[in-house]
């Protein structure tokens, strides 16, 4: 099956879902990542701002507010297809972008260098158990996590989870996975 294919499927599986079972299930999701030792011992968290289908990053940007951490969104910066991390202080700080995501707006937040970021909240719409994951088809996070050494997981219903997917040498998998469930080893 191809990426296209793939991502049809996951859109699938996360539109078809009730919303008790997601509001359910995102609630345990936020419980695992936020309870996790990563998540303690991280000063610096980056993280999307999520959006439609996407599991809510909203509880866990709170969270960490409240737990004192730093939180950083990116940016996407399309003409050189990378990502750009700015500290998010409230939800005024951002603005609509391409493809009606909400990004930091850098007027109005401080842009925050790679390797002062300690955990990366990696979204995704499939995974396998290596942490290989089909996103969204743009390329950002395989390009900015290419020479990122710290710390990274994504957050996914275990129906998200496959045997196995399709890999190009640069794809770069997601060091931990947390389901509903808890982490998959």
């Amino acid at each position: 099956m191809d990426k296209k294919a793939l991502r049809k499927q996951a859109k699938d599986i996360l539109t078809g879902m009730d919303d008790n079972t997601r509001s359910k299930i995102g609630g345990q999701l936020v419980e695992h990542l936020t309870s996790s030792n990563f998540w303690k011992q991280a000063d610096t968290i980056g993280i999307t701002v999520s959006g439609g289908f996407e599991w809510d990053t909203e509880p866990i940007i709170r969270k960490g507010w409240l737990d004192g951490k730093t939180i950083v969104v990116p940016k996407c910066i399309p003409d050189a297809k990378k990502l750009d991390f700015y500290q998010l202080e409230n939800f005024d700080q951002l603005e609509e972008s391409f493809f009606n995501l909400m990004e930091p707006n850098p007027d109005k937040t401080t842009k925050v260098e790679k390797d002062v970021i300690d955990l990366i909240i990696v979204p995704g719409l499939l995974y396998d158990k290596r942490g290989y994951r089909v996103g969204f088809g743009g390329g950002y996070y395989d390009r900015f996590l290419a020479d990122f050494s710290r710390d990274t997981v994504s957050i996914l219903y275990s129906g998200q989870l496959m045997e196995e997917l399709p890999n190009e040498a640069f794809d770069v998998p997601v060091k931990h996975l947390i389901t509903e469930n808890g982490f998959i080893k």
